[in-house]
């Protein structure tokens, strides 16, 4: 059997979601029609939102039905942004580095497409989103559109300051978004209580289907729609929902969160036994992020860099071996990068070419990890001498024949 360790890639979808999922393919009947039909189906769907809500922390008012988190991050970053220059000029976003691609590819189509400045903000060594950065960005407030940052490094695992980072936002009179994908399902997310203004979670990688997310936002709070048509959703959205996919995300919602306390408990024990056995069985292997016991690093990730290796060649030759997992680097049009996050921890650039992320879920067992540790000490070795082969045509570019 393939062992999986990239979860939080995506994670197999729960039996009671995909239960739930097919018996509500058999319904007809269109949310927002008037006739008995329509209105079983507006039922359905305003229950999932309820139960969506409750995992949440949130109105079910607040919760704004989404294709997924890309979209959620989209719609939050973009129509934040174009809210706040509604009439005046706050060009300025602030962005960690390390942060998701939606968010990079987001705010970088914002600076090209809308003259947005982005402000990157720096991250400490274990990837942790600096406090006094953050504030002294926000120290001239009036042209800030927006502060965004992920509540969990969906790379490393850090888990991130995000309320505090809030309360600082907030007390400047500037909006947040949070960006929630990596911390839901393992870490409580109360969007009451983090103060943000809107917030970005995915259903699959909680055990729903691929295909639907949400975004959180704040009654209160205003964004431009990235999609206009029957004004579904607030305005907010617009678009014929999809019932079937919400009530699936609602019950992998309810069955995470009943979950999540004994969950974290048991992936905390199997990521340190990962943890120790890298350690062990490849000692040059250097974590990323905080370590297990400072309660920094979310319970599912375990992240290393290989030095001498390349990420790529590791990933390939364990799928080999029958172990998926990930370099957690962007791939763009078939070409490795180094991976961003471990850039704007301080790494460098041929360490960053070297990581690998080994993400735990509800499926993963202690044979998983020791598969993975079975074939990691023989995958190093034979990744190492590509590695070095790799090197060495640059070394004889100035030798004679």
């Amino acid at each position: 059997m393939p062992v999986y360790l990239d979860h939080a890639a995506t994670t197999p979808l729960r039996p009671e979601a995909l239960a739930a999922f097919t018996d509500a393919l058999g319904l007809v009947g269109n949310p927002s029609s008037i006739h008995s039909q329509g209105q079983q189906a507006r039922r359905m769907l305003e229950e999932a939102r309820e139960a969506v809500a409750s995992t949440l922390g949130c109105d079910p008012i607040e919760v704004v039905f989404t294709s997924g988190g890309t979209e959620a991050i989209n719609l939050a970053v973009k129509g934040m942004y174009w809210a706040r220059n509604d009439g005046s000029g706050r060009p300025r976003i602030l962005v960690p580095g390390g942060e998701h691609h939606a968010t990079i590819d987001a705010v970088e189509w914002l600076e090209r497409a809308e003259g947005a400045h982005v402000e990157w903000l720096p991250l400490d060594a274990e990837g942790r989103i600096r406090a006094d950065a953050v504030e002294a960005a926000l120290g001239a407030p009036e042209d800030v559109a927006l502060l965004t940052l992920l509540q969990v490094n969906n790379e490393v695992g850090t888990i991130e300051p995000a309320a505090q980072l809030a309360a600082l936002a907030r007390s400047a009179g500037v909006p947040v978004h949070v960006d929630a994908v990596a911390a839901y399902g393992h870490l409580p997310v109360d969007f009451a209580a983090l103060g943000a203004d809107a917030l970005s979670v995915s259903a699959h990688k909680i055990g729903g289907p691929v295909g639907i997310g949400a975004l959180v936002l704040g009654r209160s709070s205003s964004v431009v729609p990235l999609i206009h048509g029957g004004g579904q959703q607030r305005q907010v959205r617009s678009g014929t929902q999809d019932v079937a996919a919400a009530v699936a995300f609602a019950a992998a919602a309810l069955a995470a969160e009943a979950e999540r306390v004994d969950e974290t408990q048991r992936l905390t024990a199997l990521r340190d036994r990962l943890i120790r056995g890298v350690r062990q069985t490849v000692p040059e292997a250097v974590l990323s992020g905080p370590e297990p016991d400072s309660g920094d690093r979310v319970a599912s990730n375990a992240h290393f860099v290989f030095p001498g290796a390349q990420g790529d060649s590791l990933l390939f030759l364990l799928d080999l071996a029958g172990v998926s997992v990930s370099t957690g680097s962007a791939c763009q049009a078939g070409i490795p990068e180094p991976s961003h996050v471990l850039l704007a921890m301080g790494r460098s650039e041929q360490e960053a070419r070297g990581a690998l992320r080994f993400t735990l879920g509800r499926t993963s067992t202690d044979a998983d990890v020791d598969a993975l540790l079975a074939a990691l000490p023989g995958a190093y070795a034979q990744a190492s001498r590509a590695g070095l082969a790799e090197r060495a045509p640059g070394r004889r570019t100035g030798a004679s024949a």
